[in-house]
């Protein structure tokens, strides 16, 4: 009952910190996405020069004439109080332009979070377990050349592989090259795309932080005590060796979905990521600082989940 208790009030005071987190957060990406060159208003109208007069009304109407920080009062206030993300200058609202898509880069985040957890983690598992071998090594080396290879590159090579000479030479279309008319085997070449990076490094992670605890006192005292090596390392080796990754994955969360802009246009992917580059391109304000919003609330509530993991992983931290 007292630990409940306090892990509600420790909820709590995450959230009222996560109030000036958003605030100064979503302010900053205002105060930058509005100090762009150029006027959008006169990119909503294209190539055509609009009429003065119809432009006037629609930068007094959507508040483009008023000082910076009352567009920006104006905003968040709709966010905090009435849950809505404004209207874009079609006058659509932006939680309408935003809907399917976030279901979209969703899917893909948690695809290339589960290729994560489960190719990072077992890489990790597996070189640590045969540290300083041909294994270890091969593995160290392979992680460092995905490092350095740029995801740009890493996506159109296994899309032109996987995705189209591999479908020429056996006739199977097990990869879908774009879209998400393959359902969940669309995300599959995608995720590992976006995924690359944060494999390799949760894979040296992984390494590190068990060898590390595998040189723990208590890890020798439990060999000591003649308990097998699977039980050691499973329970007293591996477990305390998660709380690292777990801060890891969690936050790769909010960067996984972040991330997406250049995955998802590689694989014409409808999703946050390619309107997100799609608004920016035209100009579209308000979607630019509705998606962006949505993000820094995804990336606040999953570090406040990793913290409430981390009592659960091991009891001896508290809620304080």
């Amino acid at each position: 009952m007292y630990r409940r208790a306090c892990m509600g009030r420790y909820v709590i005071r995450r959230l009222i910190q996560a109030i000036p987190v958003l605030l100064g957060a979503t302010l900053l990406i205002f105060m930058i996405v509005f100090a762009l060159p150029g006027d959008p208003i006169a990119a909503l109208f294209g190539d055509k020069r609009p009429d003065p007069a119809v432009a006037e009304v629609l930068r007094e109407q959507y508040h483009l004439n008023d000082p910076l920080l009352l567009q920006y009062w104006y905003y968040i206030s709709g966010v905090l109080f009435r849950g809505d993300f404004g209207v874009n200058f079609a006058d659509v609202p932006v939680s309408q332009v935003m809907a399917g898509k976030f279901q979209v880069t969703l899917n893909l985040a948690l695809t290339a979070l589960v290729m994560e957890a489960l190719i990072g983690v077992g890489l990790g598992l597996w070189a640590a377990l045969r540290r300083g071998k041909a294994t270890d090594t091969a593995i160290l080396a392979s992680t460092l050349l995905l490092i350095s290879v740029p995801t740009l590159v890493t996506g159109f090579v296994l899309q032109l592989i996987l995705g189209v000479k591999l479908k020429l030479w056996t006739g199977l279309d097990i990869f879908p090259v774009a879209g998400t008319f393959a359902g969940w085997r669309s995300y599959l070449l995608p995720g590992f795309v976006l995924a690359g990076t944060s494999i390799a490094y949760l894979t040296r992670l992984t390494r590190t932080s068990l060898v590390e605890t595998l040189r723990a006192d208590y890890i020798r005292t439990a060999t000591a005590k003649g308990l097998p090596r699977r039980r050691v390392i499973g329970r007293h080796g591996l477990r305390n060796a998660l709380i690292p990754l777990v801060t890891y994955l969690g936050a790769d969360l909010g960067n996984l979905m972040g991330g997406a802009v250049i995955t998802e246009t590689i694989f014409n992917l409808p999703g946050i990521g390619n309107q997100l580059f799609q608004s920016v391109y035209l100009r579209e304000q308000p979607v630019v600082v509705g998606i962006i919003t949505v993000l820094v609330l995804i990336y606040i509530l999953a570090n406040l989940v990793v913290d409430l993991l981390y009592a659960v992983l091991d009891p001896r931290i508290r809620y304080e």
